[in-house]
């Protein structure tokens, strides 16, 4: 898929009260690119089509043709394929409108599918990938060029594999599931990225940590809100039970219907994750603060009674003046007798301390 990390999101603008099925191109929208992919038990064809002029001479004779178009900058294209394959308005709606939850439809000859893709590279984004199939045909738009559908194409080539024998339904199969597999390395990178968050949360927690962590959880978000409703829609192509979807790849359809539930069940625990950690690392700022001012208490209990002793001696009594006033300020080894209990004073009390406990750490790390 090609890079598309700081590419802006493309939207068709829509008209508010226009008809149901009216259809507008984004002049942001690149222009069409048309690949075919044509292909039997014996032998395939592939080929990049400047128009769909074409497209009929594969229809007939080959059993499956995977027409590809990436790019929906062009009126002329999508009325075409309304032509060529009785495609409905609204369907066509839905595929020019880039923000279409995972769903399915179905009409009278072909069923249609809307399904996300993510981007390979962060932050994650989705590219919608709609995809038309009947008895002898797969249609799929895509709104730039690049995707994860390489495999499939590459399977398609090689002679002597189960896509070459089976028909235009077992083609939209694979490209789902291979969508969704595509899943699973993104899943595994968060859940990596959130194995080392939990070990700087518990080494030394920063506030740049919790950004982090944040970011995180908005992207396990963006794909669980992809993933949820792709979970119906093939649910729903497994207890279709019209045509072209055929028995056969209704079990292979069970097999998507799995990893889509494992994904989610990753999704799921990686959620409880991030927001497990956001609580530790609270809970570790909490206990570090916890720490610092039990430092700083102690420093200032000990200083209390240093306090009160320098305090009296630093009252202006005049010891001539009567013999109360303060007669030791007279005493040979008045100051060092002085410095000897502030001394023991405070020896005193971080003996105490230590035999309370309070001068070590409860961190498992021995730092404070």
């Amino acid at each position: 898929m090609a890079n598309k990390k700081h590419r802006k999101k493309q939207k068709r603008m829509e008209i508010l009260g226009s008809p149901p099925g009216t259809i507008s191109i984004s002049v942001l929208s690149p222009k069409p690119v048309i690949r075919v992919m044509a292909y039997g038990p014996d032998n395939y064809a592939e080929a990049t089509l400047s128009n769909l002029d074409s497209v009929p001479e594969y229809l007939a004779k080959w059993p499956v043709t995977w027409i590809n178009v990436d790019g929906l900058g062009d009126l002329n294209t999508i009325n075409r394929l309304r032509d060529l394959f009785n495609l409905h308005a609204l369907a066509l709606e839905d595929v020019l409108s880039l923000h279409q939850r995972p769903k399915l439809e179905r009409y009278n000859d072909h069923v249609f599918v809307v399904i996300q893709m993510l981007e390979p590279e962060p932050p994650v984004q989705n590219e919608q990938l709609s995809i038309f199939f009947g008895e002898k045909f797969v249609l799929t738009l895509q709104e730039h060029p690049g995707d994860c559908l390489d495999p499939i194409r590459t399977r398609i080539r090689e002679a002597g594999g189960r896509l070459r024998l089976m028909g235009a339904d077992y083609l939209a199969y694979c490209l789902m599931d291979a969508v969704v597999d595509s899943y699973f390395p993104r899943v595994d990178e968060l859940g990596d990225r959130l194995e080392v968050l939990e070990d700087r949360v518990i080494g030394r927690p920063h506030p740049e940590t919790v950004a982090a962590i944040h970011a995180v959880k908005r992207d396990l978000l963006s794909i669980r809100r992809v993933m949820f409703p792709l979970r119906e829609t093939v649910n729903a192509m497994i207890r279709d039970g019209g045509r072209p979807i055929t028995e056969t790849t209704r079990v292979y359809l069970r097999d998507c219907y799995d990893h889509v539930i494992h994904s989610l069940d990753l999704l799921e625990n990686d959620r409880e994750s991030a927001g497990g950690l956001l609580e530790m690392y609270l809970s570790s700022v909490s206990n570090r603060m916890n720490e610092i001012m039990k430092v700083l208490t102690i420093i200032a209990t000990i200083f209390i009674p240093l306090t009160f002793v320098v305090g009296i001696y630093g009252m202006n009594f005049d010891p001539d003046s009567s013999p109360f006033n303060m007669p030791e300020l007279r005493s040979y080894f008045g100051y060092p007798a002085i410095m000897l209990i502030m001394a023991g004073i405070t020896v005193g009390q971080l003996y105490y301390f230590w035999r309370k406990g309070w001068l070590t750490s409860d961190r498992h790390d021995g730092k404070r």
